[in-house]
């Protein structure tokens, strides 16, 4: 099984609205959530950490772990991906070899902009979340 980790970024507008981050990948075309594989002696949360500030420069703070999305991949490996809700702290985007746009979307928006659903399903829970600080 592969597993691999990312992050739900999130930010509140002077509004009080709940923004994601979504990143663009050109190599598999999609709109997806920010991820990527485990390194060899790295911890999943390290993973997760690293990979959202590799694909959108942000910094973050950590908080609870979300549902994990399990399938197979395009090449028909199990993937196993673990996220974590992150708060932007600093940073700013610029494009990489992974990445080329990165948006802001509206959490009530968020599941139009994904391109799979599992990530949709993973960005539900983080509204499980507040509601439990609430």
């Amino acid at each position: 099984m592969i597993e691999a980790a990312g992050g739900v970024v999130w930010r509140t507008t002077r509004k009080g609205q709940l923004e994601i981050v979504v990143v663009h990948r050109p190599r598999q075309r999609d709109w997806s959530l920010p991820k990527g594989k485990v390194r060899r002696r790295e911890s999943v949360l390290d993973c997760a950490l690293r990979e959202v500030r590799e694909e959108t420069g942000l910094r973050c703070t950590v908080g609870d772990e979300l549902p994990e999305a399990l399938y197979e991949d395009r090449h028909g490996r199990l993937k196993r991906v673990r996220y974590w809700a992150m708060q932007e702290v600093a940073g700013q985007f610029r494009r990489n070899r992974e990445v080329d746009e990165l948006r802001w979307v509206r959490f009530d928006r968020v599941a139009d902009a994904l391109t799979y659903q599992r990530d949709a399903i993973v960005v539900a829970g983080l509204q499980v979340v507040f509601a439990a600080v609430a």
